[in-house]
């Protein structure tokens, strides 16, 4: 069978595919990744290359072992001019494709411009409508994540900018209209939270620029930091020789798989990039639990199986 590529994805638009999220598209029958399509290749003031963004779209026809680009999403015009997307997440919910993006207004040279969090819906994750600006107690809020609660209540957890970087949470019961519960994780800074169920356990992880910070709950209310990383040590692949960056994951029944991206070239952390330096490249890994702990073997050839739902 088909190992997965490494790396599994450039974008050949920029060169800066960031923050995947994988989702399975019943229409057409193949997986799709859905992406921040920085302006890697661009010379710009300070901060402008990673700012006036697209969501990028790429296909695997093969259960997720190899990814074509076929464009960006559709629709997403929030405000007149150029803006910035960001990070998406993208849920299936009663026939139709719910995406909650983070938006940037314009396209800022520094980092201290207003960020919410948009919501808009498709039937065929390429064209969408807006929906709402989501109604939450900050002004600077990016990286959603959703997972629906056993009692069926939604939740939310993203990025607090204002509150030190942590992770808040706000609950809805129809997508639509949420309400603020409180911060979830505060113990470091930290973005790209992401949370699964995967072994009978909850697990949350969090992008904390030294690779994933890994939390497990049994309730999605209470959260314990397990003692070692993922993704803190670069591995022996194409393009993976550096930690890994704010990651998607998918389980598919006993297998679970994370999706991140690396910036091969980075030789420093300032934010004073290079051309090459910003350039990034998705990669795919398998996840394990052994002894209890969450483990990630990225070194480790896999044949990726998605499943189509």
């Amino acid at each position: 069978m088909k190992k997965a590529d490494a790396p599994l994805f450039r974008d050949p638009i920029h060169d800066g595919a960031a923050d995947p999220v994988v989702i399975y598209n019943r229409n057409t029958r193949t997986h799709y990744m859905l992406y921040t399509n920085r302006r890697a290749d661009v010379i710009e003031e300070g901060e402008m290359w990673i700012h006036g963004t697209d969501i990028g779209i790429a296909q695997s026809c093969d259960s997720g072992n190899s990814w074509e680009y076929i464009g960006i999403c559709r629709g997403l015009e929030y405000e007149s001019g150029r803006n910035t997307y960001w990070a998406p997440e993208v849920i299936f919910h009663e026939d139709v494709y719910h995406m909650y993006v983070s938006y940037v207004p314009g396209i800022p040279k520094d980092w201290n411009a207003p960020r919410y969090i948009l919501h808009y819906t498709s039937e065929n994750l390429i064209d969408w409508s807006f929906r709402n600006k989501l109604d939450l107690p900050s002004d600077r809020i990016i990286d959603a994540c959703i997972f629906q609660k056993p009692d069926g209540v939604f939740r939310m957890w993203y990025k607090d900018e204002r509150d030190h970087s942590h992770t808040h949470y706000a609950d809805s019961r129809d997508l639509y209209n949420w309400t603020h519960i409180g911060c979830a994780i505060d113990d470091v800074p930290h973005e790209g939270v992401n949370v699964f169920e995967f072994g009978g356990r909850y697990w949350l992880i969090t992008d904390c620029w030294n690779g994933q910070d890994v939390y497990f709950s049994d309730d999605l209310e209470h959260w314990t930091k397990q003692k070692t990383r993922i993704l803190d040590k670069g591995g022996s692949r194409s393009d993976d020789n550096v930690i890994g960056n704010h990651a998607d994951v998918v389980v598919c029944g006993e297998r679970a798989y994370i999706f991140y991206f690396t910036h091969p070239e980075r030789k420093r952390y300032d934010q004073v990039f290079e051309t090459g330096e910003r350039r990034t490249s998705i990669q795919a890994a398998e996840l394990e639990i052994k002894d209890g702990i969450l483990v990630c073997d990225r070194n480790k050839e896999i044949t990726i199986e998605l499943n189509n739902g």
